[in-house]
């Protein structure tokens, strides 16, 4: 079948670092393509041909990495691995001469790194798109495929009520920035001394207010969840954090999401989780398997909300 060709997306932006560098508008525009991507496919095949993409990894993967290898060669690209799980990204050559050399050779690079400073300086340094795949700090393109989800399952976002509980980490800060600029009602519930950044905190509520979102951060996780259409959580140690593990499982023991905790969301509340999830952990069994649980809808549209992000950044 030949190929047609894509409307040109109409964002205009260069990177996707943090997810707070892109409007309201470019968040709908962008979820709108990727309904398009998901609902037609074939029309966009081909539309990336001749176009490479390097994909830096300091951290394991398993869907941040398919999805994007499966979605540049699904719009006829072409991926190339740099695997720097065992040499960190700027230990060989510094992260200014890397930037430097693959914008000469690709026309963007997808980062999964530690340090949100990595990313960065890829972006500083280099005249080609950086798109955060993961960082201590955001982790955007999961956030923007979670919201996709809850779209196409809901209808619309505008006052949709989502809980977040346990750690205020890259995931939930991502979930914030999106959640006011699609102008859903987000409530965290986390620890204290384990709440999301208060910079994120305060810039997602500043989003929300032009959006008529809510942003709120508490402590109880039966308060976060009462009512809720959504309820969402993340395993308690990140990478990186192996060595606090046990002693956040004491923390966040409070945290879990199990069926008392689900009894208190709305009738047809849903489950979501980015995975891996630590079953008997963060989650029990029961939810995650449940009837609730979109945790695989999530993974699957993760490959159609990063189809339409690569479209908006390298075409």
């Amino acid at each position: 079948m030949n190929a047609v060709a894509a409307p040109a997306p109409l964002i205009v932006t260069n990177d996707l670092l943090t997810g707070m560098e892109w409007s309201p508008a470019q968040v709908h525009e962008l979820f709108h393509l990727a309904a398009d991507i998901k609902i037609r496919p074939d029309r966009y095949r081909g539309a990336l041909a001749g176009r490479f993409l390097a994909m830096i990894f300091e951290k394991p993967s398993l869907r941040t990495r398919v999805t994007f290898e499966v979605g540049i060669a699904g719009l006829g690209g072409t991926s190339v691995f740099l695997d720097h799980t065992t040499t960190r990204l700027g230990e060989r050559e510094s992260i200014a001469d890397v930037a430097k050399n693959l914008e000469r050779m690709v026309h963007g690079i997808i980062a999964r790194v530690f340090s949100q400073q990595s990313l960065d300086e890829l972006a500083a340094h280099g005249r080609i798109p950086v798109i955060n795949a993961l960082s201590d700090r955001f982790h955007p393109c999961q956030a923007m495929a979670d919201f996709f989800t809850l779209e196409d399952r809901f209808g619309g976002l505008r006052g949709l009520k989502i809980a977040y509980v346990g750690d205020g980490n890259n995931v939930c800060h991502s979930l914030l920035s999106i959640a006011a600029r699609v102008g859903a009602h987000m409530r965290v519930a986390a620890p204290a001394g384990f709440e999301p950044d208060a910079g994120v905190v305060a810039e997602a509520k500043r989003v929300a207010r032009e959006t008529r979102g809510k942003i709120e951060v508490l402590r109880s996780p039966e308060d976060a969840v009462a009512g809720a259409q959504a309820v969402y959580t993340d395993v308690w140690a990140s990478m990186g954090q192996e060595s606090e593990a046990a002693s956040r499982r004491d923390i966040f023991a409070g945290y879990q999401v199990n069926e008392a905790l689900m009894a208190h969301a709305a009738g047809d509340a849903v489950f979501m989780h980015c995975l891996p999830a630590h079953r008997g952990s963060e989650v029990t069994d029961a939810v995650l398997d449940s009837e609730r649980s979109i945790v695989f809808d999530q993974a699957e549209n993760r490959l159609h909300v990063q189809k339409a992000i690569l479209l908006t950044l390298l075409n």
